[in-house]
């Protein structure tokens, strides 16, 4: 079990996401991904592509001046052929002068493809919230999809 390896494919996810580099991010995807915000926004969990996973923050993330992912304390398990990681999760969320932040825990499994390591579920597990919550719907209404 590489450690350093997973870890790089579990937070080039969220360096990818802040970069806007959706090439980053969906390298480090699973084709499908069981996709869980649940404790977060109360939707269930959900198989997507990565490309619709990528298309969904497209249109969410770049609403906001600037994001700032801190992933750290990585767990990593492998048995069996699986590899898991839990890990803790802080996300800044900025607009102007006003900021909105979420921390909490992951859940994430990785599974080997051709291509290396990808991540094919991630799920996201609260802890609390502060700041300005109405921050992510300011984003979502001023953020444009790129072409």
């Amino acid at each position: 079990m590489d450690t350093e390896k997973i870890i790089e494919t579990i937070t080039n996810i969220f360096a990818g996401a802040d970069e806007r580099n959706w090439d980053k991010v969906k390298n480090s995807f699973a084709d499908k991904v069981l996709l869980d915000y649940s404790s977060m926004n109360g939707s269930p969990a959900v198989v997507l592509s990565s490309a619709d996973i990528i298309a969904a923050w497209k249109c969410f993330l770049p609403g906001f001046d600037l994001t700032h992912h801190q992933v750290s304390q990585f767990r990593v398990d492998e048995m069996e052929g699986v590899t898991k990681s839990h890990f803790f999760g802080k996300a800044d969320h900025f607009i102007n002068n006003d900021s909105w932040t979420v921390e909490g825990t992951y859940d994430v499994e990785l599974i080997t493809s051709a291509d290396g390591l990808k991540v094919n579920k991630f799920r996201f597990n609260l802890q609390k919230q502060s700041g300005d919550t109405g921050l992510p719907q300011r984003a979502v209404e001023i953020c444009k999809p790129e072409q």
